[in-house]
């Protein structure tokens, strides 16, 4: 049975149901229809002296496209922890419209280990991205407004710094021009994905409303005379942004289709954001369960770094113990077998490609945590290929799971989840974020590239130079930083693939983003809005008689 034909195969609980299972009560809810609903702040609040369960962090080897399931991987491992007994919740990110539409697909998990109602996930939910867009967008109308109306705080249009956004993948809007037809002083401007916008990365690292609505006010929109920052409040943004997010900052609850409470909520790039789902709906899961699974964007080079660098940091979270998932099927693409050859029994590309698993591994430890690998199961893997990975797992002492939770929904995955538990509760983890506060703009990324991309060193643009100095000197220089790279290697070339080391990670540009509380560093050629590729999903999505979306899956 295909993806989708397993959705619809399976009667999803009345999301009252699915929530008196992690304790909430009903009238801590907000429905969005049957199966959808958001969790209110009232609620949340009253939870907020109820111990904290076990975090447990899922990531991946780096990306290619023969997929490595992190989703699915995170979705069966939490039914897995409720099929051995215990008290479980899973907490995820929203998907975003621009994958969905263009390469990637839907993101809500897949075969037996999915999150439903996965067609309303994929595409509106609950409207927060929305939300988010209009907030976004809002800002921008202000800014301009003001230039337009006598410009008293002195705006110098063309160090205007915010950018429209919107949930789509559209690289004509990379580069644009506006106010033409005399509604304003013409510029240069540009759009990102609402995924890259800073205020979705507030939206997720904010711990209330209030915390909300003052990191929006922090927000560096443009320069004045003099290289003055102007922020959101100088505009009188951030009261009106926060009345369009107040909603959408309730944290989303739907289900697995085992009936496995599911925290959806915000949803930041890992290639050019953070990364992760909100730090709300992460503290909830953790007030309402023993063990909180969770994911964080790509490869451990990018999310996981971050989820560490900059998600715990804030949000003071220690997670117990993480899982690396890889596939053979990777590993073998790692190795230098193309797409069309991975039918083909290859143990040389298994133990070439395994390269790529052996230093992601390597680098979760370096934040003192424990770490299990999962082996997302194809029928097609051949006992010598998965041995291969085995033997490769020994050499750096890591337990490797079969994970069988795509065909098997959680009872395949619970081998994995008595791992999980095990290392959670043995009191081993010592987490430490890569960096101290104190370490300058500049160390950090450096620490970055060298620990976990293993480059011999950086190449910062002159003018990213300059507006380093610039934050340090402003009192940026204690912040985190945001890596905005490729998601398909350790470097910024996405074409040098598997565990390359010793080059040199290209800088070319940085931005401050004040409000979230990091400054993002893009290297290479990295894009903050994509584009559709040329026979994008959209193609092949539409309404059939019944009224049933397909294509999405």
């Amino acid at each position: 049975m295909s993806d989708l034909q397993i959705a619809r195969a399976t009667k999803l609980r009345a999301i009252t149901e699915v929530a008196s299972t992690a304790g909430l009560p009903a009238d801590a809810l907000y429905h969005y229809g049957p199966h959808k609903a958001k969790i209110g702040l009232d609620y949340i609040a009253s939870l907020k002296d109820q111990p904290r369960g076990k975090l447990i962090l899922v990531t991946a080897i780096s990306p290619t496209p023969a997929g490595e399931g992190k989703t699915t991987t995170t979705i069966g491992l939490g039914d897995a922890l409720r099929s051995i007994g215990k008290r479980a919740v899973i907490a995820l990110r929203e998907p975003s419209l621009g994958p969905c539409f263009g390469q990637k697909g839907g993101a809500t998990g897949g075969g037996y280990a999915q999150v439903a109602p996965m067609d309303e996930i994929n595409l509106h939910f609950t409207g927060d991205f929305h939300a988010i867009t209009s907030a976004n967008n809002l800002l921008a109308a202000l800014i301009d407004n003001h230039i337009y109306y006598g410009n008293k705080l002195g705006i110098d249009p063309s160090k205007v710094s915010w950018r429209r956004c919107m949930d789509m993948n559209d690289r004509a809007l990379r580069d644009m021009v506006v106010s033409l037809g005399g509604n304003g002083q013409v510029r240069e401007d540009a759009f990102d994905i609402t995924v890259a916008s800073e205020v979705m990365a507030i939206f997720c690292l904010a711990t209330s409303l209030a915390d909300l609505e003052r990191r929006l006010g922090e927000i560096i929109v443009a320069r004045a005379s003099g290289r003055k920052a102007v922020r959101a409040r100088d505009v009188k943004g951030p009261g009106a942004m926060t009345a369009l997010l107040r909603d959408a900052f309730q944290p989303n609850l739907v289900q697995t289709l085992e009936g496995t409470p599911a925290l959806i909520h915000g949803g930041p790039f890992a290639n050019i954001a953070h990364g992760c789902n909100s730090v709300t709906a992460t503290d909830t899961a953790l007030r309402l369960a023993d063990y909180v699974v969770t994911e964080a964007g790509f490869g451990a080079d990018l999310g996981a770094e971050k989820f560490f660098d900059i998600k715990c940091r804030q949000a003071g979270l220690k997670p117990a113990a993480a899982v690396v998932v890889a596939t053979v099927r990777a590993l073998k693409m790692h190795g230098g077998v193309a797409k069309s050859d991975l039918g083909v029994e290859n143990v040389p590309a298994v133990k070439a490609g395994a390269a790529n698993l052996i230093r992601h591994v390597e680098n979760v430890r370096k934040f003192g945590l424990p770490v299990a690998v999962a082996i997302n199961h194809f029928s097609a893997d051949t006992d010598a290929e998965v041995a291969a990975v085995l033997e490769a797992c020994k050499s750096i002492d890591a337990r490797v799971h079969l994970a069988r939770h795509w065909a098997e929904g959680g009872k395949g995955a619970e081998s994995l989840a008595r791992e999980v538990v095990a290392l959670a509760d043995a009191g081993t983890a010592s987490f430490r974020p890569l960096y101290a506060d104190e370490t300058p703009l500049e160390g950090k990324i450096l620490t970055v590239a060298r620990e976990i991309y293993r480059a011999k060193d950086l190449a910062i643009a002159p003018d990213a130079q300059k507006k380093l100095a610039q934050f340090e000197q402003e009192g940026y220089g204690h912040l985190p930083v945001c890596m905005a790279k490729t998601q398909y290697s350790f470097s910024a070339d996405p074409d040098l693939i598997g565990a390359p080391e010793n080059f040199t990670l290209p800088i070319r540009d940085v931005r401050l983003s004040a409000g979230a509380g990091f400054v993002v560093a893009l290297c290479g050629a990295i894009m903050t809005m994509p584009g559709l590729p040329r026979d994008p999903a959209a193609h092949r999505i539409h309404v059939n008689e019944q009224g049933l979306i397909e294509g999405l899956f």
